[in-house]
């Protein structure tokens, strides 16, 4: 381990802090460590299902929006593996998963200052440095970078079933296998549950698959121009200078614009079913129900089955389905790492017990401000719904490193949004002004 003080020291080797490792790499001045406990690079393998793709623009990966001339770019990858022109002429609506997951593990082979088999325990804070107890010994640091990622997210109502009977999306591609039952339940109307019902749907094993969700019905993301202006600098910059209340309500509203189901996708299930039914000749299909506006209020097991009850909000009415599995697509949440929980009471929390993240996407505390604590993936209530989501990995990065060297190091100054977001000023006085006049 080392002996000196690291400018920063990274938990977790994820998407986020994998892009943040990339971007430092072009400023050798600064000494960094990123640690993750698995022995290799792996994104979301659980996920990794057949035919599912990108819902995100290739240049939107880890370094492009902010350093288009590092080597660690898509499409430097591209042109490595000799597949620069082929991927061109395969003119994807989306990109495979799968290849760019092949993309963030070749980064992360190259980058030097990652160290895979190696788990942080335990953080405290001392003298103007962080000290940090590892797996393979003590090491100090001025700053931290914390990117471990959320924890699957169950329903309380599910809360009490045996994991034989369920598991979250999170674990698909390994037990989606294992399903010898014939009747599946979904929960889940995002883009995961979209792609394991497509998947179930290819098992012999699985006679009935009942797709449920809380949304009025399957939605798709909203991928249109003026949406994806959420998912600029400009607009992430004044939604972080809201007040609490406010973002809380513009995140309730925007849920489509980070977690519809990409059209793509919602149209090769809609053709499948009705290929379905032209070989039923017109027969009811009892091999897939489609259960949008159903909220889940409870879940018993009765021996070897699970009976949901659920209320529909097109009827307003109660029903109740037997099923043998359940799967859960029901997203993620927020936890404080266990190697922060000496610090936990330092660390200041939103109204929803969430860490409060200033603009630098550091932790708000009570300690030294040239000591930060940067969080990446737990700002969709600071920052906006695209802080979860790959779209500003690369400029939250710069960010970050800016404010590691306290100076510009990357340039990060962006035209005024095509939408105007905020009441300006100005134009508050020239209204005030030309209804003086009207008088």
């Amino acid at each position: 381990m080392t002996s000196y003080v690291l400018d920063l020291a990274g938990a977790g080797i994820g998407p986020f802090n994998l892009s943040l490792a990339a971007q430092l790499d072009s400023i050798p001045e600064l000494s960094v460590r990123f640690f993750e406990r698995n022995p290799s690079f792996a994104w979301h393998p659980g996920m990794m299902l057949p035919g599912a793709e990108m819902q995100t623009s290739i240049l939107k990966d880890l370094v492009t929006a902010t350093n288009p001339t590092s080597p660690w770019s898509f499409l430097a990858y591209l042109v490595a593996h000799k597949r620069f022109y082929q991927f061109l002429n395969a003119e994807y609506e989306a990109v495979p998963r799968k290849e760019f997951a092949d993309y963030l593990a070749w980064v992360a082979r190259g980058l030097t200052s990652l160290c895979f088999g190696t788990s942080m325990h335990e953080v405290h804070a001392n003298d103007g440095v962080f000290s940090i107890a590892t797996d393979d010994g003590a090491i100090t640091a001025r700053n931290l970078s914390v990117g471990v990622g959320k924890m699957p997210a169950r329903p309380a109502w599910a809360e009490q079933l045996p994991k034989s009977m369920s598991f979250h999306s999170s674990e698909a591609a390994a037990r989606l296998g294992e399903i010898k039952v014939p009747r599946v339940a979904v929960i889940g109307g995002g883009q995961s549950g979209a792609e394991i019902v497509d998947a179930l749907l290819d098992l012999n094993s699985v006679t009935a698959v009942h797709w449920i969700s809380r949304r009025p019905n399957f939605e798709p993301l909203d991928a249109t121009p003026f949406t994806n202006e959420l998912f600029t600098p400009g607009y992430m910059e004044r939604f972080h200078r809201l007040p609490e209340e406010l973002r809380l309500v513009h995140t309730g509203r925007q849920v489509l614009a980070s977690d519809g189901i990409s059209a793509s996708t919602l149209k090769k299930l809609y053709r499948r079913l009705y290929e379905r039914k032209l070989e039923s000749a017109g027969e009811p299909d009892h091999g897939i129900s489609l259960r949008p506006f159903r909220d889940v209020i409870a879940a018993e097991r009765d021996g070897p089955e699970i009976a949901l009850t659920m209320r529909n909000g097109f009827d307003n009415s109660i029903e109740t389905l037997a099923v043998d599995m359940i799967v859960l697509s029901t997203g993620y949440r927020f936890v404080l790492p266990e190697f922060l929980h000496s610090l936990e009471n330092r660390i200041e929390l939103n109204s929803i017990g969430e860490p409060v993240l200033e603009n630098d996407f550091s932790l708000a505390w009570d300690g030294p401000r040239e000591n930060r604590i940067f969080v990446l993936n737990a700002g969709r209530h600071s920052h906006g719904i695209a802080e979860p989501q790959l779209s500003l990995a690369a400029w939250r990065s710069a960010v970050i490193a800016n404010a590691l060297l306290g100076r510009d190091h990357f340039s990060l100054g962006q035209l005024d949004p095509i939408v105007q977001w905020e009441t300006q000023t100005h134009s508050t006085q020239l209204s005030s002004h030309m209804g003086q006049a009207a008088e």
